[in-house]
Order: structure tokens, then C-alpha cells, then sequence
């Protein structure tokens, strides 16, 4: 299929695929669509997507229903319709794909139209280190190896921390210095799921989904166990350091991502849903695919992310790690972009920057490099490098800021979030508002 993604201005792009930090340009679409209806006309939307593409009906899922989301997952034949969301995610056959976007630009209660994409996690493996290049101390070998004695390395990597009784991300953060703790908000991780029975996680685990057919939300990976952890791990874990920003918080874990660390943009709409419904005062999201120089965000995910902000809710994205434009789904305006800092508060080579269009920044920074924080049984713990680090403990931070403002909308939270930030001397499209702080 070709790789276009309409909307009323007509714009297009070329996407790529992130294979676990491996930039590709294959297989980076599934087939299906995504449509934007009005919220205020979808039926009439999906009657015309019927009678002018030969669309099938599809099945309403709403988000407290999220078995009924896999099960339609699992017949790629059955259109899904998330009313909440005022998203369809539709199989359109080839020769009515002009017909689709003709739908899109001409019948008022079809908004938008574009390719459903694959996305995966973003994280540092020893493959794109290998690929890439890229030095354990996420400087070029070059630099490392011919600029710097080791005197001047040792000065180079910035503060000592001392992660006896907390990480250096929580340090960074000033996490260990807050006396809020999350008590009382949700937060919602959208990821390869959580360990269920992890001894520091287990009791704070409010709702757990899958979205991924064949999957239990028992994650297999690891990754999204990381997240969470960073996220909302216990203030006195079994082991310390201490590496949860926000201790008390609730967690929702949304499985959207596979054992092996991909999906696709329905499964990530499912997984929003149902954080909607479960009560989610942030979404963390370390996922995404590249996008090129000069690609427009996806409309159809910049408009849900406005919706999901009015219903009360941030939606937080990592910023990708291929060292190139912000990736999607973080370059939408409306959805917070995430760069990865080394423990120097420098940002990490391999984190994506921002570019001169619209919401294709970063809009603040965490720490992303050799973070230590949960992992699923036996290991318990692990140490990783990624903009997928840096996302929870920003959504940790939200939830901080929510538990002190009860009453803030979430307009209000990113306003606290961006101007509590500690300025950094890298310049904004590459740290954004800066380090973020807890309050």
C-alpha cells in the first residue's frame, strides 16, 4: 500500500518502522486506517464511510471494555469504533482507498483519514549501540577516545550521585526531596504490560488490560515493567535504591504493546480508552515509530490527544531514540515529547529533537540514561538507557503536581509542569522547557 496520511489540508508523509531502537523503512503500516469522526455525528460519519468506500459497520468498544477491544483485534476483518475517542479503525480495500480520503475531505462528520502505523518501544538495545554507534557514555567514540583524557572525562560527566538510598533520576527530578508522594491519582502506563507479582509493584496495581491478542497484560519484556516502576515504584522497595517518583500513586497498566515490543496505533487507542475510563489523570507512553524532516503530525492523534486534555487527562510520549525529528506520536502538539538526559543533565546523543514545525518539539526532559528500576521476576531489577526512561518520570511528576492541585484541569497541570521546569543550557529543541521538577 502506498504511505499517505490525509486530512483536509491534503498533507502526506513517509513513516518508518522502530524495531527496538532500529531505524527500518518496511512494513511500517498495517493495513487498516484510522478515521476521526465528530464526536457530535458519528453515525452519520460511519454511514457515509459505508456508502461512499464500502466500509463494513464496526463494532462500538468502549474503555471499560477492553476484552471486547482484543477480540476484535484478533479478526483482522471486524472494523472497531471507539466512541469515547471518536476513532473508527477501519479495513478499507485498495480500490476504495481514494474513496476513504475523498470521505475524509468532503463529508463534514469524517474529519480525517490516514494509515494505521506499527510503533514499537523506544528504548537503547546493544543493537542500535551497534548500528549506531553510539558509546556506553552516549558520547561519540570519536570524542571519547581521541578529545578526552580520563581526568577530563571524570570532570565531563557532570555530578557525582550517589544512589545509595535513591537513583540519580530521582535526584535529578528532586523526587527525594518532595513531600507529595501521588497519593490518590492514577496513572496510566501504556506498554508491554507489568509483572503482576513483582514484590514492589504488586500492591499498587489498580486495573491492569491487555490489548494484545493471545497476551495476558504478565509482561514478557520487561520494558513496560521498567515504566511502571520509574513511574510509581514503592517508596521502600524490597532493594534500593528507592527509583519511584511517585510512590502512593495508583497504577493502570495497559498492555499495547506485544512481548517483543510492538503494536499499533489501535491497540494504543484502545489502551487510552480505557485509561479514560478507569479514571487516568496521565498516560505514560514510551512507544512510537520515526517520522522524516519535515512530516506533519498525525491528525488523527493530535485530535484525540485535544479530547483526552478536556476529559481532564496529559498524555505523556517519549521522544524516540533515533536521533532524529520527534517521533510519533509525541510530535503532536498536544501530546507532552520527552527527551532523555545523561547523569552529566546533558541530553543523550540518541534522543530525537525538535524541528521547525508545529508540534514537532520536545516540550521537557527527564532522565533517560542508566536508569535502575523495576523488572519482572527473577531479575527484579534492571538498569537501561532510553527516552522511554525519561517518560515515566515525568508522568510520575504529574501525578505529583495532581495530587497538590486537586482541582487543576490538565491545561492547568502542563502549565505547572512546563514552567516548574529547571532551565538547561542546551538549547529547546533539544531539552525543551528543561529538566522537570517535582513539586
Amino acid at each position: 500500500m502506498t504511505n499517505e496520511s490525509f486530512d483536509r489540508r491534503g498533507g502526506d508523509g513517509q513513516f518508518g518502522l522502530y524495531d527496538q531502537g532500529v531505524l527500518k523503512r518496511e512494513n511500517a503500516y498495517t493495513g487498516k486506517y484510522l478515521v476521526l469522526l465528530d464526536c457530535e455525528e458519528e453515525e452519520r460519519g460511519m454511514a457515509a464511510l459505508r456508502s461512499q468506500a464500502g466500509i463494513t459497520s464496526a463494532e462500538p468498544v468502549r474503555g471499560a471494555e477492553a476484552e471486547n477491544a482484543v477480540r476484535v483485534f484478533e479478526a483482522p476483518d471486524v472494523n472497531a469504533l471507539f466512541p469515547e475517542l471518536g476513532v473508527a479503525v477501519v479495513d478499507v480495500a485498495p480500490d476504495q482507498r481514494e474513496a476513504l480520503v475523498t470521505a475524509a475531505q468532503e463529508e463534514p462528520a469524517v474529519i480525517a483519514a490516514e494509515p494505521e502505523r506499527l510503533v514499537y518501544i523506544s528504548t537503547i538495545t546493544d543493537r542500535i549501540r551497534e548500528v549506531k554507534g553510539y558509546y556506553p557514555t552516549y558520547r561519540s567514540d570519536e570524542d571519547v577516545l581521541e578529545r578526552h583524557t580520563t581526568a577530563a572525562m571524570a570532570v565531563s560527566l557532570g555530578p557525582a550521585w550517589d544512589e545509595t538510598e535513591h537513583t540519580w533520576g530521582l535526584q535529578a527530578v528532586r523526587a527525594n526531596h518532595s513531600a507529595l508522594t501521588g497519593q490518590g491519582v492514577r496513572v496510566a502506563v501504556l506498554d508491554t504490560g507489568v509483572d503482576t507479582g513483582h514484590p514492589d509493584l504488586a500492591a499498587h496495581i489498580t486495573g491492569t488490560a491487555s490489548f494484545v491478542p493471545g497476551q495476558s497484560v504478565q509482561d514478557g519484556n520487561g520494558h513496560g515493567t521498567h515504566c511502571v516502576g520509574t513511574a510509581a515504584g514503592p517508596a521502600e522497595p524490597q532493594h534500593g535504591p528507592r527509583y519511584g517518583v511517585a510512590p502512593e500513586a495508583q497504577i493502570l497498566a495497559g498492555k499495547v504493546l506485544s512481548n517483543q515490543g510492538s503494536g499499533s496505533d489501535g491497540q494504543i487507542l484502545a489502551g487510552i480508552a480505557w485509561a479514560l475510563s478507569q479514571g487516568a489523570k496521565v498516560i505514560s507512553m514510551s512507544l512510537g515509530a520515526p517520522v522524516s524532516l519535515g512530516q506533519l503530525f498525525s491528525p488523527v492523534f493530535e485530535s484525540l490527544a485535544k479530547r483526552v486534555i478536556t476529559a481532564g487527562t496529559l498524555i505523556v510520549a517519549a521522544a524516540g531514540n533515533d536521533g532524529g525529528p520527534v517521533n510519533h506520536p509525541a510530535n503532536c502538539p498536544s501530546i507532552l515529547a520527552v527527551a532523555a538526559l545523561g547523569k552529566a543533565l546533558d541530553v543523550a546523543p540518541f534522543s530525537c529533537r525538535g524541528q521547525g514545525l508545529v508540534g514537532a518539539e520536545i516540550n521537557i526532559a527527564a532522565p533517560g540514561v542508566d536508569v535502575r528500576s523495576a523488572w519482572p521476576m527473577p531479575q527484579v531489577y534492571n538498569t537501561i538507557s532510553g527516552t522511554s526512561m525519561a517518560t515515566p518520570h515525568i508522568a510520575g511528576i504529574v501525578a505529583l503536581l495532581a495530587q497538590g492541585a486537586p482541582e487543576a484541569t490538565a491545561a492547568d497541570l502542563k502549565k505547572r509542569l512546563l514552567s516548574g521546569a529547571y532551565r538547561l543550557a542546551q538549547p529547546p529543541a533539544s531539552v525543551g522547557a528543561g529538566l522537570g521538577q517535582t513539586p
